[in-house]
């Protein structure tokens, strides 16, 4: 969810907050067995996200640490910030963006990583796609999406380059490795009603991408979101964009992983605060939690704007973001088990800037 803060207060009647707590029973087994797998769906806290908050994102990195950066609203000043933490939750380092425009709503995005181990972070004050090298903590702003574009997600697709979402606009940028940018998709599809075009995955062995949009202007009712697949053609130009899965209205499909399976996962960060999986197809498989709007998901912080789920072994990491509530306490990344490990983003060897 890549918005200021204050619009996503439009259109939205606000989250519950319910809080439960719930002891998770494990069957004894001998001492030298392996611990059996928690049921599908059991939630921990993996980590709470210092100030400013408002986590949108999770990135698993391949050295196994985990990254998310924050958003401000824009009643702060503070600079966003990119945490990272062990694979067990540990908080480990930050780094405060320099160079942002602090006079409104403001965010970072840990989007991806090159192949040499920078993250590739998208900042929305400039309409920046910026490496961070972790070993020296330098930033380098590599390219600004024209016209005051929203970057919210990024994949890397055909022909080595960095394909970035756009929440403001209904363009998916191509963005070279030596930084150039160019308008390779367009469609009417993806022009959000306030809400905009947010996950995007390229999946190689199929050559097509998997893009979410959170509500739409041109089919069925404006606040349905869509999970729309985009194959390619030959010399990686766009092909025919058509839908897999439609949400339900005001539910704002946001950030996902794809399972071994093929299954896809996929945060609500609309009013029902629910997972939903997918068949490979689009076909809705399952949700949870079973009950929606109340974000009650057995571990101590309910869903309150769950906005990802990234793969990490068998569970899924979610940004849980807060964005209506703006309660700190909330701000966390929830670990949801189910039951499969995911496919590894696509890294291809040129994946990096020149």
């Amino acid at each position: 969810m890549k918005r200021p803060l204050s619009s996503l207060l439009t259109g939205l009647t606000g989250l519950a907050t319910g809080l439960l707590t719930v002891g998770l029973l494990s069957a004894p087994a001998p001492v030298a067995a392996a611990a059996a797998a928690p049921p599908k769906w059991t939630t921990t806290v993996f980590a709470s996200v210092p100030a400013p908050g408002y986590p949108a994102y999770v990135f698993k990195h391949r050295n196994s640490r985990v990254y998310a950066g924050t958003y401000v609203n824009s009643s702060s000043r503070k600079a966003s910030k990119v945490f990272e933490w062990t694979a067990g939750g540990t908080l480990q380092r930050s780094w405060a963006l320099p160079r942002q425009l602090r006079d409104g709503s403001h965010g970072v995005q840990v989007a991806n990583q090159t192949h040499d181990g920078k993250l590739v972070l998208l900042e929305t004050s400039r309409s920046a796609v910026i490496t961070l090298d972790i070993r020296t903590g330098r930033f380098r702003t590599i390219a600004r999406l024209p016209g005051g574009g929203v970057p919210n997600y990024a994949t890397w697709g055909p022909g080595g380059a960095l394909y970035v979402t756009d929440y403001g606009d209904g363009v998916i940028w191509k963005v070279s490795r030596r930084g150039g940018v160019t308008e390779w998709f367009r469609s009417t599809d993806l022009d959000g009603v306030e809400f905009g075009t947010t996950g995007i995955v390229y999946r190689p062995q199929k050559r097509d991408f998997l893009i979410s949009q959170q509500t739409s202007q041109t089919a069925g009712l404006p606040t349905d979101g869509h999970l729309f697949r985009l194959g390619t053609r030959e010399g990686g130009r766009a092909g025919v964009l058509s839908t897999l899965w439609t949400s339900q209205p005001g539910e704002l499909p946001d950030g996902f992983g794809i399972g071994r399976s093929g299954h896809i996962y996929i945060a609500m960060a609309g009013l029902t605060a629910q997972l939903v999986e997918l068949s490979a197809s689009g076909r809705e498989l399952d949700r949870f939690p079973d009950t929606p709007f109340t974000g009650e998901n057995g571990s101590r912080i309910p869903f309150d704007t769950p906005c990802s789920a990234t793969f990490s072994g068998t569970t899924v990491l979610v940004a849980n973001q807060s964005a209506v509530q703006g309660d700190p306490s909330h701000q966390a990344i929830l670990a949801v088990e189910v039951g499969e490990r995911g496919r590894a983003p696509y890294l291809p060897k040129g994946a990096g800037f020149r």
